[in-house]
């Protein structure tokens, strides 16, 4: 079932399957931010990664003992979600573990994303709460697929991704069995800017890991209007679009894929967060259009 937000200046919509925003609608220029979700090309939207970012090392992890299967970014993008608030201008979901979840997630939780609107911006927060006596060990992330080009007249090559800092960092790169390699390959030297270009994703995503800034935006040669992205607290940042495709997926992750020298022990995995019983964990990326369209 799809639900709608609104306030003056932008529209919301947001499926119950997954907690899946749909799209994004600037009421005042009438632009779609978000990917069309063409299955030619990738049908998704926007999909919440929980309770593993990326891919396991042969699709499995070890955890007191035992084997457990779980496919690329989890369950819950899935899942059916149920709708715990609403009001004119935010919407929160909720999933909680099942009978389903525990045969390869054995662990209690609560998972709930919320939607809200301000103003010109779009925040999205995920609250994972640990309602048992045991340890909860999780990780999360946001998936959102901008369009490009999301201005008329303007095309794909001309845009490209602007962060908040310099940045000397490298990209992590995948293999083909979508893990994490050893070793980064260079690719920012005090740069604050990626072209966009298709070639770019050939390759699969870049992810970065403990970048500066937290903030990132969204540009174009051929116009003064943008789409600003902030995450702040996430410490691994993924951007990625499928082969040809006219979109960019900025992805804000609290957790990533196995190397390829996982030991699969889902205790030493790299980003996994544990939560204490009782304890709760909250991230928060928000979106909004800035500047002249």
């Amino acid at each position: 079932m799809a639900y709608s937000i609104e306030n003056e200046f932008l529209k919301a919509d947001i499926k119950s399957k997954g907690a899946e925003l749909c799209s994004l609608i600037d009421k005042t220029t009438g632009i779609n931010y978000t990917w069309k979700g063409d299955p030619a090309f990738w049908g998704k939207h926007s999909p919440v990664l929980f309770p593993i970012v990326g891919t396991l090392k042969e699709g499995l992890y070890h955890y007191e003992g035992r084997d457990y299967r779980l496919g690329r970014h989890g369950f819950a993008r899935d899942m059916e979600f149920s709708v715990a608030e609403q009001a004119a201008h935010s919407i929160a979901f909720l999933l909680e573990d099942s009978a389903g979840t525990l045969l390869n997630f054995p662990f209690a939780f609560r998972f709930k994303i919320t939607y809200t609107l301000t103003e010109k911006a779009l925040s999205v927060t995920y609250q994972v709460n640990n309602p048992s006596e045991q340890p909860l060990l999780f990780s999360v992330g946001g998936h959102p697929a901008f369009a490009v080009p999301f201005i008329p007249g303007t095309t794909y090559e001309t845009y490209y991704l602007e962060f908040e800092s310099p940045e000397t960092a490298g990209r992590w790169p995948i293999s083909t069995e979508g893990l994490i390699e050893e070793a980064p390959v260079p690719l920012l030297n005090n740069s604050r800017v990626i072209a966009l270009s298709k070639p770019l994703f050939y390759k699969d995503a870049l992810v970065f890991k403990q970048l500066l800034s937290q903030k990132i935006t969204l540009k174009t040669e051929q116009s003064a209007g943008g789409l600003e992205f902030s995450y702040p607290g996430f410490p691994y940042l993924g951007i990625w679009a499928a082969k040809d495709a006219d979109f960019v997926c900025i992805e804000p992750w609290c957790g990533i894929a196995d190397s390829v020298n996982s030991n699969q022990q889902l205790t030493d995995k790299e980003g996994i967060n544990t939560l204490l019983p009782g304890g709760s964990f909250e991230r928060t990326w928000s979106v909004k259009p800035v500047g002249d369209f």
